[in-house]
């Protein structure tokens, strides 16, 4: 038996989880998200809290079970709390600015980088310099992927550590080259 998979999931109070023909629908303070029902599992809704139960100990069953109750988790939590992740932008003349709802980035380009963010994604700009960039939003998926897509258009490098990385991370950094003695 999954360990998660047999794990309810408590719905908090304001949370409304309700399941309709072959989709689980989360309702919240913050919004609402929907997710098909996998293959092979049954979901039910008993009180204040959601049960994960699997068809059979088929190995797809099995796979299914865990992923399922976690994806009725990491929506309650969206709806009810949100997601975040921050980035931090290193080097010198690396500059992140809003124009709307759009960042738009300075990372040593030819020209700057505008990035869009999908619906149900905000973005912002925190720190003293202007040097950190929020990524907020109900969907842990679109906030995670955004934040990713960002980080991806500059990588921290490992010799002066520049680049667009998240808010915490170690990026461990070589020596580079030595001098003639």
């Amino acid at each position: 038996m999954s360990r998660i998979g047999k794990k309810p999931v408590a719905v908090p109070a304001g949370v409304q989880v309700r399941i309709t023909d072959g989709e689980i629908v989360v309702d919240g303070p913050r919004g609402s998200l929907r997710q098909p029902l996998l293959p092979g599992v049954n979901v039910a809704v008993e009180g204040d809290a959601v049960l994960v139960t699997r068809q059979s100990d088929a190995k797809p069953h099995r796979q299914m079970h865990g992923l399922m109750r976690t994806l009725i988790a990491n929506m309650v939590l969206g709806v009810s709390e949100g997601y975040r992740k921050q980035l931090q932008v290193v080097g010198v003349g690396y500059r992140v600015e809003m124009d709307g709802r759009d960042l738009i980035l300075h990372l040593g380009f030819s020209h700057p980088i505008r990035m869009v963010p999908p619906e149900g994604v905000t973005l912002g700009i925190e720190g003293t310099r202007n040097d950190q960039i929020t990524v907020s939003g109900i969907d842990k998926v679109a906030v995670g992927q955004m934040a990713a897509n960002i980080r991806a258009l500059r990588k921290p490098e490992p010799y002066k550590g520049k680049g667009v990385r998240y808010l915490g991370e170690v990026v461990r950094r070589k020596a580079g080259k030595t001098g003639k003695a």
